[in-house]
């Protein structure tokens, strides 16, 4: 896209990143404005009216997830924060303008990609997710990359990438490897939170090598057989 194009000068330096240039752009999912919403809505009804943990009792609404059902990418945060439980949208306050920016720059905006959190619920005060919670919330999530079946997931933030790969390993040692998810084994690749990043801004030029990975590994992904993607 022309727009894009021009302003992705703009969404690097948001990233601190010098300007870089693809040999060739990386095609992006096509947004779904409808098609088979019901298994969708069905879950969403559910997660709306979910009172497995405490967290239904504090919160201001669920924050299910949003972006196109027919997404190549999905990305996954660690839970909504206040703008998001206000908000019922994940990622829109500063760290979601930066994750914005992050997408934008590898030629996936966020109207082609999914985004979701572990937990549908906010924590009071923004405090990391108890492993009760997670275990009461991750079948949700789970289910979605079913009806998704994503070629890739982005977990973004330490939290995220130790919930849903069941590990205490720092996020420093999961940077740059391939992970698999789930019972499908859907491949997973791990960054910084976009909060984190905008505390440590020194951080952006990792950030921006996790996400060359990701275009890297979604054209070698596109080109395998649909039997062998997981």
């Amino acid at each position: 896209m022309r727009g894009d194009a021009a302003l992705r000068p703009q969404y690097l330096e948001a990233l601190g990143i010098d300007r870089w240039m693809a040999r060739r752009p990386v095609a992006a999912a096509a947004p779904q404005a409808g098609g088979a919403t019901g298994g969708w809505d069905v879950l969403a009804a559910e997660v709306r009216s979910c009172t497995l943990c405490g967290l239904h009792a504090t919160r201001t609404q669920t924050v299910f997830g949003v972006g196109t059902t027919r997404a190549e990418l999905l990305v996954v945060g660690e839970a909504p924060g206040a703008d998001e439980d206000r908000q019922g949208e994940p990622f829109v306050g500063r760290a979601g303008q930066l994750l914005n920016s992050m997408l934008r720059a590898m030629r996936a905006p966020r109207e082609t990609v999914y985004i979701a959190n572990v937990l549908k619920c906010r924590p009071p005060g923004n405090r990391d997710p108890a492993p009760e919670e997670v275990r009461c919330c991750l079948p949700y999530l789970q289910r979605q990359i079913d009806l998704l079946a994503p070629r890739l997931m982005l977990a973004v933030g330490r939290i995220a990438a130790q919930s849903l790969l069941a590990t205490d390993t720092p996020i420093g040692k999961l940077r740059g490897a391939l992970h698999g998810f789930g019972t499908h084994g859907t491949p997973l690749i791990v960054t910084y939170h976009p909060a984190y990043l905008l505390r440590s801004p020194g951080e952006k030029r990792k950030s921006w090598a996790d996400l060359r990975f990701v275009q890297r590994e979604l054209v070698r992904l596109r080109a395998m057989p649909p039997a062998t993607v997981a």
